[in-house]
């Protein structure tokens, strides 16, 4: 039976603790990234454990009474079921009662006390088979700039601790808004419990200079180049993501020296314009919408590009992507930025990476098709390639692949 308690409430369930102070969602084997909604939705099923909760009452809760659709519904279930270990099949803690609702069915234990700090919590419950690692109130980034040798304004930040990882920019980066965006947010706050992590908005993107002479991989490389020397870091691990993998493979060849290990996700070594005919006249269309539609309040043209990127994306994150897209960038920059990946080409680069590296890709993306990420891993010598299931080109927190991802970074870094 629930207990009535005041102040906030820390819930152990199986192998983990929700914390509702914290707004954390913690396990034995350390923090669980759960979207906002998908953390509320697994707060109004705890404490109405004691009944059915209804998909009607579940709206009312959860929702407000706002309009949702069943797909809507489905995808927090599942997504709150994958957070804790649970399963469509399994149901071992969220349980469904067709035609009735849902149930939290595991045992609970309620602490009614304020809530601890994460770390104190983990030092409370260190060395018993309950013991947790919950993640300390929110990790904060520093923003800093610096500016390329041909003018440009770039804007940096720095967050975590430990070994650094420098990710390359890549398409659409806004440093504030990535920090907190439902598709971004749990890729840099899981790296940054284990590394020290530096990324950058490029040029025409987020807080860096949007009006600028040139867009091209010679300027991304620069740009990279740039940031790594303010932040004034010798030898460090190199991510790239989609675009920003050219830019990564350049910079490893030009400086082999400072990079320690080099990881690809999504990547490619031929842009669209030079891979067939047909993705050229695709980049040409897209190139047109982008300088059409991308700043107008109907955000149909942004849409498209939200389509192609993340498919299986939840309704929150596409609608965030969207504006997102808008925010980050002018519709020129979107435009000439577009066009400028399509004219990548490092082919010549890939057999002459010394520094480890691992490649790794989703099956089914459908911006950069798997057998582009295939041709980086055999250009490069020694490259480990590793594919997951998806179809989102964006890595999200919900698929199948998101702890791969961040395991084989572990097992590869060796830390």
């Amino acid at each position: 039976m629930r207990q009535e308690a005041e102040g906030a409430l820390i819930y152990r369930f199986s192998k983990f603790a929700l914390d509702t102070e914290l707004l954390e969602l913690g396990s034995a084997e350390g923090p669980v990234a759960v979207e906002p909604q998908v953390f509320t939705l697994l707060v109004y099923l705890i404490e109405n454990r004691s009944h059915v909760v209804s998909k009607e009452e579940l709206i009312r809760g959860v929702w407000k009474g706002r309009n949702v659709s069943d797909d809507t519904l489905h995808s927090r279930i599942n997504a709150a079921r994958h957070a804790i270990g649970d399963t469509g099949t399994a149901q071992a803690i969220i349980r469904t009662l067709p035609k009735r609702g849902f149930r939290f069915v595991a045992d609970v234990e309620e602490i009614a006390s304020p809530s601890p700090s994460g770390a104190q919590l983990a030092n409370e419950m260190r060395g018993s088979d309950k013991a947790l690692r919950l993640e300390p109130a929110q990790v904060q980034q520093e923003i800093r700039y610096c500016r390329t040798p041909d003018g440009v304004r770039l804007a940096f930040a720095v967050a975590g601790s430990g070994p650094p990882v420098v990710k390359a920019g890549n398409w659409l980066n806004h440093l504030e808004y990535d920090w907190e965006s439902p598709f971004w947010r749990h890729t840099f706050r899981r790296l940054t419990r284990d590394y020290t992590l530096i990324r950058y908005d490029p040029r025409g993107n987020g807080l860096s200079d949007w009006d600028v002479t040139e867009l091209s991989l010679d300027a991304w490389v620069s740009d990279l180049e740039t940031v790594v020397d303010a932040a004034g870091i010798e030898r460090f691990a190199l991510l790239g993501i989609s675009q920003g993998c050219a830019a990564c493979v350049t910079y490893a060849v030009r400086h082999p020296e400072r990079v320690s290990h080099l990881i690809l996700y999504g990547g490619y070594a031929i842009g669209r314009n030079k891979r067939s005919s047909s993705e050229k006249e695709q980049t040409e269309a897209m190139v047109t919408l982008a300088r059409l539609g991308w700043g107008q309040d109907n955000p149909a043209f942004r849409q498209m590009f939200t389509w192609l990127f993340i498919p299986g994306a939840t309704s929150e994150q596409m609608d965030f992507f969207s504006e997102l897209q808008r925010k980050t960038t002018s519709p020129e920059c979107a435009a000439r930025t577009y066009s400028a990946a399509g004219d990548i080409d490092v082919t010549n680069l890939l057999g002459k990476v010394t520094t480890p590296t691992l490649v790794m890709h989703a099956r089914g993306d459908a911006v950069v098709p798997i057998e582009c990420g295939r041709q980086v891993a055999e250009g490069i010598p020694g490259a480990r390639f590793v594919a997951f299931q998806g179809k989102n080109h964006v890595l999200l927190e919900h698929e199948p692949g998101f702890d791969r991802f961040f395991e084989e970074i572990r097992l590869f870094l060796g830390h």
